[in-house]
């Protein structure tokens, strides 16, 4: 009889776990990720790949132009928000987009009107948009990553978090993505909880 309660608790532990990652599965969009002008087709693969590991739903996208609203000609770089708002059109509702930058990008900020960002993204949102132009040459395609999952984190709904090895870690005008390690357990819990697979 003991052993026929624990079996019974241990079943109802399973089907409860299996129910509840079906569930998050279900919430998991599609990352769309979509490569801008002349961005380079072996580190869009290496993205792809990358995002692959922790969701399957996963699509690339061939090299695309730039919307021809977003170029600001005064600072000859991209406006970040103009991108978000062309790419976010371009998917559905079950569908998160990256755009790939190796231009810079600029968004406003407070009262800076054509601030450089190296990524953007709003929270929760459809679009996000990294550009590896600020980017330490040393670390590049590790710090690239981390900040495309930085923008894709504030898409799923994360804010900046305050634990600086986090990656939802404020910039601040800086470039601490060296000092970033993982996702703090909170950040990494609430992503699971969107259908993340995290370890």
């Amino acid at each position: 009889m003991k052993y026929s309660i624990f079996i019974l608790i241990f079943i109802l532990c399973c089907c409860t776990n299996k129910r509840e990652n079906e569930s998050a599965e279900k919430n998991q969009k599609v990352i769309v990720i979509q490569p801008l002008g002349n961005f380079d087709s072996k580190q869009s693969q290496k993205v792809f790949s990358e995002i692959k590991a922790i969701n399957p739903k996963v699509i690339l996208k061939q090299n695309i132009e730039f919307p021809e609203t977003s170029f600001y000609k005064p600072r000859n770089r991209y406006r970040a928000d103009s991108i978000i708002k062309s790419l976010k059109n371009k998917i559905g509702n079950d569908s998160v987009i990256v755009g790939l930058s190796h231009f810079d990008i600029s968004t406003t900020k407070n009262n800076i009107v054509d601030w450089g960002v190296m990524g953007l993204g709003y929270m929760p949102g459809k679009a996000c948009v990294v550009s590896d132009f600020r980017l330490s040459k040393k670390n590049r395609n590790n710090q690239f990553y981390k900040l495309v999952l930085h923008e894709l984190g504030h898409t799923a709904g994360l804010a900046h978090c305050n634990i600086k090895t986090c990656l939802m870690r404020d910039a601040e005008g800086g470039n601490p993505l060296d000092e970033e390690k993982d996702f703090c357990k909170k950040c990494k819990s609430f992503l699971k909880d969107k259908g993340w697979q995290l370890i």
